[in-house]
């Protein structure tokens, strides 16, 4: 929907979609599996009928969530690959936290934060799912050693993975008109042309 007839699109609904059924799948992940990683977090099972029902659902909802990522990861892998500007760019990242972006190096429809974003998340998926797979005893049956390395490796990763979500959406909330890309698909020009001034020429042509 554009609010403007100026405000530029960044998302089609497609991608949108895509990217609020990897965030919702995203979040039931993380309640289940927060509910078997410590007895504080166990009554959280009584959002999926008890605990036994998120058990089962948990890994269900994990190949649903790596089936979509997949889909996001052939959308956008080739928008987030590395240049100069962005590693230049995250050297100097700690101006763009204390909040003088003016001179930072001009980025295309991503940032060098963003890029970075999307390969961590991309390799934690690949974690998550491989890891997940070796626990997954009712579907598979592996030596114990290894089902004891993938609950590890599972766990470690599922909880950098929800810290990676949380500065994720801290950054989407803090950068003002940011989130209204993925309610609408469509930024200001203002917000184009500050953050993301090389994306801004490309969709302009100024």
């Amino acid at each position: 929907m554009i609010r403007d007839p100026k405000d530029l699109q960044r998302y089609d609904a497609s991608e949108r979609a895509n990217h609020w059924v990897v965030g919702i799948s995203f979040i039931l992940l993380a309640l289940s599996g927060l509910a078997f990683f410590h007895p504080a977090f166990f009554p959280l099972t009584q959002l999926f009928g008890g605990p036994t029902w998120a058990r089962i659902l948990h890994p269900y909802i994990g190949v649903f969530m790596a089936f979509f990522f997949l889909l996001l990861f052939l959308r956008f892998w080739k928008l987030n690959r590395m240049t100069d500007a962005d590693r230049e760019w995250l050297s100097r990242v700690k101006e763009m936290v204390n909040g003088d972006d003016h001179n930072m190096p001009i980025q295309g429809k991503y940032n060098g934060g963003q890029k970075m974003m999307f390969w961590w998340m991309t390799v934690c998926m690949v974690l998550l799912t491989l890891s997940g797979l070796f626990i997954w005893r009712a579907q598979f049956t592996v030596p114990i050693d290894l089902a004891r390395f993938g609950a590890v490796i599972h766990a470690a990763v599922a909880v950098f993975m929800i810290a990676l979500i949380m500065v994720h959406v801290y950054a989407a909330i803090w950068t003002k008109g940011t989130l209204r890309a993925m309610w609408y698909g469509t930024v200001t020009r203002a917000w184009a042309k500050q953050h993301h001034r090389a994306w801004y020429k490309q969709v302009t042509g100024k």
